[in-house]
């Protein structure tokens, strides 16, 4: 699942590299209109819905963060 979460980052935002350990907001990699692009993208890759509750910065920001939130709705 990280693998295909760091291809979608990557269509987004391809000018940054994805696999490190920075915070990918703090670190300016993705602004609000990338996380609505990647919410929308996850759900159609996925095929299920993020509950608006859980768009909040500390759920997008590592792949791991992002890993943890899917896990959450049973995504694997």
């Amino acid at each position: 699942m990280k693998e295909k979460i760091i291809e979608i980052l990557k269509t987004i935002r391809p000018e940054f590299d994805f696999t490190g350990d920075e915070d990918f907001i703090e670190a300016g990699m993705l602004d609000s209109y990338d996380i609505v692009t990647l919410v929308t993208n996850m759900e159609i890759t996925f095929n299920f819905r993020i509950d608006g509750t859980d768009v909040v910065p500390e759920n997008f920001g590592s792949v791991d963060s992002i890993v943890a939130m899917l896990e959450k709705y049973g995504v694997h």
